[in-house]
């Protein structure tokens, strides 16, 4: 279940997503070719900072970001430019084996003298392929675009930046249909093992590149990036889990930050378990507010439930039902209640996907759990072809590099009425779900992350109160951590994961006015 992800659909703490199914259409040459830009040799010179990146047309995406076609062109008729950055394997020895980093940009479309440089994105995850995401969704970016490039990359671990790479398809479809809420000792042995089994595939896969995907080896990877694109500061724009890496970023170089956003924030102050119980607690808020919405018109009949009350008991029922005996999905896999559960939370991501959650309640209903099955698909990165993107490797990988404690079944448990409290629909899943970095090959950083940043330049900070992935009290919170004098809030009084993506005009027009003319709002600014 989530941590967070990709602006204007669905994402993820285990629920990132890259928005539509593509088909992975890679060769194996090309997997091959992608493999191996991943880890490579040793520093030229010793100084990456000097290195020049070789723009070219960019290649269809590889089976780890997604595969699919290669971008189509922009809007305005220009093409999308993806380039490979060389960045130390290990930051603590600099001048050692190099990694690649994907790159991708758009060069700004208004004229010379007015461009401010590049504006970075990370769209969130840990775990999402910003190669991939920065073209679905740039027309929502047209007018930063006017003045800046637009950039984004795979982080390392992600994509085509060394992959973290665990279980293969097969494993995996295994893997997303076991039950994730186990209810006796014998369950509950079955899904620790499997638990284990997938982290031990991760460490035998992966062993080189997962000491070094902590969130601070990415902060370090972006500052090299803002030298090599010739920006004297970084100037960024974070969603979801990207916001967190701002405030990492923030933290490591405050001198260097330029204009920053981060909508959709990550409570940086809470560690793996407060966030877990924050998230059931978003996501229960959310289904109220999807079951209210469907049966407050008086004029229009909710197809799946009478009153907000009943709604919400039809589903539990059918949860349950699940759990005993699943339903036909997508041949010849079968619909189980983890699916159905990550189907529906999916949908909760944006008030625009209600519409295919009610659809896909009222067919499930009738004993079809096509359209749920494709949502949890669509979570959790399988395409139509049954190729899996490395969401699920490198959100592990990322999440348990950067996090400290290490959860027990047995502490699990006495946490279970506390997590049912929240919300007894997605409550145990998000419990259960902390056994993630059982037996873990790397320990994890801390409990939390660092993102005070005195000396920064401000940074806007975006928060919704009706966001279900990162509850709108995030955003308080890292403004508070950020320090005094950097953090200046803003309030969108919405739904969904994010608020910019929302196309709130006073959400937009303090965002853009903020990045285009430096423009800072004032703090405590509230859109509805």
């Amino acid at each position: 279940m989530p941590r967070a992800g990709p602006p204007g659909c669905p994402h993820h703490v285990n629920m990132v997503n890259p928005c539509r199914l593509r088909a992975a259409a890679l060769t194996t040459t090309a997997l091959l070719s992608a493999v191996l830009a991943g880890c490579g040799g040793r520093a030229e010179n010793g100084d990456l900072t000097a290195q020049q990146l070789d723009w070219q047309d960019c290649p269809a995406p590889s089976e780890a970001e997604g595969g699919g076609s290669a971008p189509s062109p922009l809007p305005s008729g220009g093409e999308w430019q993806c380039a490979t950055m060389k960045a130390p394997l290990d930051w603590s020895r600099p001048k050692g084996d190099t990694i690649g980093i994907a790159l991708i940009r758009a060069r700004a479309s208004g004229p010379e003298e007015r461009r401010l440089g590049s504006l970075v994105f990370n769209f969130g995850g840990p775990g999402g392929s910003g190669v991939i995401t920065l073209p679905s969704f740039a027309a929502d970016y047209a007018a930063l675009r006017t003045r800046y490039d637009l950039v984004s990359f795979d982080p390392r671990g992600v994509g085509r930046s060394a992959p973290v790479q665990c279980e293969s398809n097969s494993q995996l479809d295994v893997y997303f249909q076991q039950d994730a809420t186990p209810d006796d000792k014998a369950e509950r042995a079955r899904f620790l093992e499997r638990t284990k089994r997938f982290n031990a595939a991760c460490e035998k896969n992966s062993k080189k590149i997962l000491p070094h995907v902590r969130t601070t080896d990415a902060a370090r990877d972006m500052d090299l990036m803002r030298q090599v694109l010739g920006d004297r500061k970084l100037h960024y724009f974070g969603i979801s889990y990207g916001t967190e890496l701002g405030g990492v970023y923030a933290h490591l170089f405050p001198g260097h930050v330029g204009r920053a956003v981060l909508d959709a924030v990550v409570d940086p102050t809470q560690d793996p378990e407060q966030g877990a119980l924050g998230q059931a607690e978003g996501f229960q808020l959310a289904l109220d507010n999807f079951a209210k919405d469907c049966t407050s018109d008086e004029t229009t009949e909710c197809p799946i439930g009478d009153t907000e009350q009943d709604v919400k008991a039809r589903i539990a029922k059918l949860l349950a039902d699940l759990e005993k005996k699943p339903i036909p999905g997508i041949f010849p896999r079968r619909l189980t209640e983890t699916q159905a559960t990550n189907g529906i939370a999916q949908s909760l991501y944006s008030k625009d996907f209600w519409e295919y959650l009610t659809e896909g309640l009222e067919q499930a209903y009738d004993g079809d759990g096509k359209v749920l099955m494709l949502l949890s698909d669509s979570l959790n990165g399988r395409s139509e072809n049954g190729e899996y993107s490395n969401l699920l490797a490198a959100n592990t990988a990322i999440s348990c590099s950067d996090a400290k404690p290490r959860y027990t079944t047995d502490y699990v448990q006495r946490k279970l009425p506390e997590f049912r409290a929240a919300s007894a629909l997605f409550g145990p899943f998000m419990a259960w779900g902390m056994l993630s970095c059982t037996d873990w090959a790397v320990p994890g950083a801390a409990d939390h992350p660092d993102v005070s940043a005195r000396g920064s330049a401000p940074i806007l900070v975006v928060g919704n109160t009706g966001d279900p992935a990162t509850p709108y009290e995030g955003a308080r919170k890292m403004v508070d951590a950020l320090g005094k004098g950097v953090g200046v809030e803003l309030t969108y009084k919405g739904q969904g994961h994010g608020s910019y993506d929302s196309k709130n005009k006073c959400v937009q027009s303090a965002v853009n006015g903020y990045l285009l003319d430096g423009k800072v709002p004032k703090a405590g600014v509230v859109c509805s």
